[in-house]
């Protein structure tokens, strides 16, 4: 089995196959987004939106991206065929933003009132908030059937699983630290949780919620994604100025690479070939050669970049946070 296996091609799918390739940059401090031409590497837009905006998440059709003005409590609806905003949608506290598998629902993952809100994908109309007692919940990820999820909870150490159908919490596991970035592994078995305090990952097993090992990549460890043909997982270590990467099948890190900056969300050229890298405390973009670990490119953008996202990507639809697809 393979969960990423749609998404293991350079391939567009014909939904997206139109639109041009942008990174959508959100400048959490500026409250404001910036739109990068990746084939010049050239900043081409730049418009407000809300205030501490947080991450741009692609909607599970494909359709729209979000843009998660937290403290702004809204969405900013982008239009990726134009690369610009087009309405404001009123949301509580959206730090984070993911979709059921089905597509059916949408998790508002609303960090400082502690809960997941279950809203209707197609109204934004509230279904069931889910209280998460423990500080910071802000990253996610699915199981492999879609039928659970398991949550970060940034400021308590807590990694907490929800039953997606019952929309219930159904256990927990303390890792300590200041766990963030969530992602499934390709088979499904297990969860890789970055904590930028113990400056690793932790693999944990979902069924027993224990963790089983613990991997250490650098100071700060803060961003997952998974490489295109889903071998590697590349960690941004925001503290160190590095990303590893974690071969999946040994479970060790294979490659750390010295970048600089402060990189902090991750995301992936359609053809692997590149991680686009935002560094939340430079006012910058990174772009990195996935083959070498050389520094290609490094594109000035405004104040606290956070979850960007490269849109469109290989995939039949998104999960959500800055572009988790399937």
């Amino acid at each position: 089995m393979n969960v990423y296996a749609a998404a293991d091609s350079s391939q567009l799918s014909r939904v997206v196959a139109s639109f041009p390739e942008r990174v959508y940059v959100p400048d959490n401090l500026a409250g404001t987004a910036d739109v990068i031409d990746p084939a010049t590497y050239k900043v081409i837009a730049h418009f407000r939106v809300g205030r501490s905006p947080q991450h741009i998440t692609p909607s599970w059709d494909l359709q729209h991206l979000y843009v998660n003005n937290t403290a702004g409590n809204s969405l900013t609806v982008i239009d990726p065929r134009i690369g610009k905003p087009t309405g404001t949608i009123p949301i509580a506290d959206p730090y984070n933003l993911y979709f059921t598998t089905d597509g059916a629902m949408a998790i508002v993952v609303s960090e400082r009132q502690r809960r997941l809100d279950f809203r209707d994908a197609r109204t934004w109309d509230l279904i069931k908030s889910v209280p998460i007692p423990w500080r910071g919940v802000d990253h996610l990820d699915f199981s492999a059937d879609g039928s659970y999820l398991l949550a970060s909870t940034e400021f308590s150490g807590e990694v907490v699983r929800v039953d997606v159908v019952a929309m219930a919490v159904t256990g927990k596991v303390k890792v300590g630290g200041l766990a963030v970035d969530v992602k499934v592994a390709p088979d499904g078995s297990v969860f890789y949780v970055a904590n930028q305090r113990r400056n690793g990952v932790s693999v944990i097993d979902p069924q027993r919620m224990r963790e089983i090992t613990f991997i250490a990549t650098g100071p700060g460890a803060h961003g997952l994604y998974v490489s295109r043909d889903a071998k590697r997982l590349y960690v941004s270590n925001r503290r160190a100025g590095s990303i590893s990467v974690i071969d999946f099948a040994t479970r060790r890190v294979s490659a750390t690479w010295r970048i600089g900056g402060s990189p902090d969300m991750i995301q992936l050229s359609p053809d692997g070939r590149q991680l686009w890298v935002s560094n939340r405390y430079n006012s910058s973009v990174s772009v990195v050669d996935t083959m070498t670990g050389r520094l290609l490119h490094v594109i000035s953008v405004g104040g606290g970049p956070h979850g960007l996202s490269y849109f469109p990507q290989p995939g039949r639809y998104s999960l959500g946070h800055n572009g988790v697809y399937r």
